[in-house]
């Protein structure tokens, strides 16, 4: 009896990535709707405020969730489109790895793990703290750990022409994970009186990301290995 093997691999579809980018644009749409006025209401009501979830601590609210919603709340277009850009370059190639729904978790944790620390130390405890910054920046960390010899292709301004080239990702990921420092002490943990997307979150997030990869990926192949050994 012959046994037909279908060797191409089967299709999975990746969703968590493109759901919470439309989840991001949906939220901007509404918000960028409003007046001013409202949109900074908006933002003080589903942002991270740092003095508003220390009262929580003590008596439970809903800013006990804020860490997590203020993820999908941003200060304007550019703000969005930049960590929707960086989601879905890093979110959809952690994705190939690790399930969908693992990646939801990671963006959720890593994103809440940063605006929480990030809420203790700054040192503006009335502004929110708005963004998916932190989030992305644990994505980023996941990928740096899951594709350590990968390249990232970049597109360089030579006077009147551009050049592609690719870099190892480990340098610009690199490059860029010093920048956020640099820009963390620079700043000196000080939010701004309106909102603020705090340079330390990244630091955090990337860290929280590169950390759960790290745990992650040898329960996901061990897992897998005991599965075929069944």
């Amino acid at each position: 009896m012959f046994v037909q093997i279908d060797e191409r691999p089967k299709f999975k579809l990746r969703w968590a990535t493109p759901l919470l980018i439309l989840v991001m644009a949906a939220v901007a749409l509404f918000e960028y709707s409003l007046d001013t006025k409202s949109q900074l209401r908006f933002m003080q009501h589903w942002g991270a405020v740092p003095e508003k979830l220390a009262a929580a601590v003590e008596v439970p609210d809903r800013h006990l969730l804020t860490p997590i919603t203020a993820l999908f709340v941003h200060i304007d277009l550019a703000h969005l489109l930049g960590n929707a850009l960086f989601l879905g370059l890093f979110g959809l190639a952690v994705e190939k790895v690790f399930r969908s729904r693992l990646v939801l978790v990671m963006f959720l944790l890593c994103g809440a793990i940063a605006n929480l620390a990030a809420a203790l130390l700054l040192v503006n405890k009335g502004a929110p703290i708005v963004g998916a910054s932190g989030a992305v920046s644990g994505l980023i960390g996941a990928y740096l750990f899951l594709f350590p010899s990968a390249s990232l292709g970049i597109v360089l301004p030579l006077g009147l022409y551009f050049h592609f080239t690719r870099v190892p990702a480990s340098a610009l990921i690199g490059l860029w994970f010093l920048l956020q420092l640099l820009h963390t002490f620079a700043d000196g943990s000080k939010a701004g009186t309106v909102a603020t997307t705090a340079w330390l979150a990244h630091v955090i997030g990337f860290i929280a990301g590169w950390s759960l990869a790290m745990v992650l990926k040898p329960l996901l192949y061990s897992n897998a290995r005991a599965r075929i050994l069944q």
